[in-house]
C-alpha cells in the first residue's frame, strides 16, 4: 500500500483508506457468518431437556457473540493503526478499537462465570 506512506498523502486520503479497509474487513465477516448460516436447514428449532441445557446454550451462544465482535474490533483496530501512518488521532482510534477487544475477548471468558452464578441463583 504505497499511497498511504507517501509523504504527498493527505489525511482525507489516509481516512478514507482506512474506511474502505474497514468496510471490507466488516463485509468479510458478514459474508462469511451468512454463508455458514445458511449451509443446511433446520427443521427443529429448539428442544431443551433441563433449564440446565438452555443455560448452557446461552453460555455457549454468548461466549460466540461476544468473541465474534471481539475479533471484528480486533481485525479494525489493527487495520487502523496499520493505516495510521503516524497520524495521532488514528493511532488513539486504532487503540480503542485494541481496547475494546481486549474488554470483548474478557468477556467471553467470563460468560461461563456468568452461567454459573445464574445456576446457582435458580438452583439448577
Amino acid at each position: 500500500m504505497r499511497l498511504a506512506h507517501s509523504p504527498h498523502t493527505t489525511p482525507r486520503t489516509r481516512r478514507v483508506l482506512a474506511r474502505t479497509a474497514v468496510a471490507l474487513a466488516a463485509g468479510t465477516v458478514v459474508l462469511a457468518a451468512a454463508g455458514a448460516a445458511s449451509a443446511e436447514a433446520v427443521t427443529v428449532l429448539a428442544v431443551a431437556d433441563s433449564f440446565e441445557t438452555v443455560l448452557n446454550n446461552l453460555r455457549n451462544w454468548l461466549i460466540g457473540i461476544l468473541a465474534l465482535i471481539a475479533t471484528v474490533c480486533l481485525t479494525i483496530g489493527g487495520t487502523r493503526y496499520l493505516i495510521s501512518s503516524g497520524d495521532p488521532g488514528e493511532v488513539e482510534r486504532a487503540k480503542v478499537a485494541l481496547r475494546a477487544a481486549c474488554l470483548g475477548y474478557a468477556l467471553a471468558m467470563l460468560a461461563p462465570v456468568v452461567v454459573g452464578v445464574l445456576k446457582s441463583i435458580v438452583g439448577a
